[in-house]
């Protein structure tokens, strides 16, 4: 799983084995006099102060990250095993900055001449507490004035992270003029995603539940069966055929709930309002006489009955759908019987249905 989430920290310099110096632009060569200078903090940070001015239409300045080989030259490095950066921007006063990635295309790009590489580009804010920023260098946007500049039509906007020269964190349109500022990024980090690594896993793992799934499927369905059975056994007697102990109750009003319950239980529309006209009794009488006789709500007297008796048509009667067997006990929804026979039995009808056949095939068999 580490090898599946690849990350490189870029502070200090070398970090993730990633080697980069701290370079500045202005815009000097377009008549400007806005000014930057870098902080040096042992590099674990890229701290800056400067100072935008009115002098051209579009000022600007910048400082980059540019990457460099372990001998001090300038060289694109690949980051295309990467899909995501994180930083800590720190700004006085707060500002709107750009971060920018220019990568070297070989068909278009002057080696060195960095207004020649798509640089694709988004904005991020920051204050002076600190702002987590996090960016998917996948969909950064190339900036038109840059195909204007190279002739280009704006059907070019692809560009790969294999030849990334450096990173650049520039002033835009929302920075302060004419004031002093300063910018502190910390806690560079790249991260990324191997999938190769998860599919190994996978592929184990599959492997793995496939060999135990066999072997617990074996040892669950007797399992299943045996409890099944247990349950069962328990609760015919005790709900389902409840209706043949009726006569020897000495109260008439007892005797007719329960017996109105067992003859009409079938019925989808069964409530206690039906209940209570069908047998004279009032609604505390018919609460009184369930939990008396079952510890039983009305409802759960009635879900217990009709799941019962569904258990023993799928059991005895092979041939039955699940979809007969749940209209035949008073379900017209099957999706809800499905879910309320889970909910008792521990397994789906189909299941149920399946392990019973298997097990009345078993005993035949012996």
């Amino acid at each position: 799983m580490y090898q599946s989430y690849p990350s490189a920290a870029l502070m200090p310099p070398g970090g993730g084995g990633l080697y980069w110096r701290p370079v500045t632009k202005t815009d000097a060569p377009e008549g400007g006099t806005s000014t930057i200078r870098v902080i040096e903090t042992a590099q674990r940070s890229l701290r800056f102060d400067f100072r935008l001015t009115r002098a051209t239409t579009y000022p600007f300045v910048s400082a980059d990250m540019l990457f460099e080989d372990g001998e001090g030259n300038a060289v694109p490095v690949d980051l295309s095993r990467f899909d995501t950066i994180t930083f800590t921007a720190k700004c006085n006063p707060m500002n709107a900055l750009i971060f920018a990635l220019p990568t070297f295309d070989a068909a278009i790009s002057k080696p060195g001449d960095y207004l020649t590489y798509p640089s694709p580009l988004t904005f991020f804010s920051c204050n002076e507490r600190g702002t987590p920023v996090s960016l998917d260098l996948t969909r950064l946007t190339i900036p038109q004035w840059w195909y204007d500049r190279m002739h280009l039509d704006l059907s070019h906007q692809s560009y790969q992270l294999n030849q990334v020269a450096k990173f650049v964190f520039g002033v835009s349109q929302q920075t302060p003029r004419d004031r002093d500022s300063r910018v502190e990024i910390s806690h560079v980090t790249l991260h990324g995603r191997d999938y190769r690594y998860l599919v190994a896993l996978a592929i184990v793992l599959v492997g793995s539940w496939c060999a135990f799934a066999f072997w617990f499927f074996r040892a669950h369905a007797r399992e299943l069966a045996a409890s099944l059975d247990s349950k069962l056994r328990k609760d015919l007697p005790l709900v389902a055929y409840r209706q043949l102990t009726l006569e020897p109750f000495k109260d008439k009003e007892k005797a007719a709930v329960l017996r109105f319950i067992a003859t009409n239980y079938t019925n989808p529309d069964l409530d206690l309002d039906r209940v209570v006209a069908g047998t004279g009794a009032n609604r505390n009488k018919v609460n009184e006489v369930l939990k008396a006789e079952l510890g039983m709500t009305f409802t759960a007297y009635l879900k217990k009955l009709r799941l019962t008796e569904s258990a023993r048509l799928l059991t005895e009667a092979p041939a039955v759908t699940v979809a007969e067997v749940a209209y035949s006990v008073g379900y017209a929804n099957v999706s809800y019987f499905n879910k309320l026979f889970k909910e008792e039995y521990g397994c789906t009808p189909k299941v149920f249905k399946s392990v019973a056949s298997a097990a009345q095939q078993e005993q035949h068999d012996s």
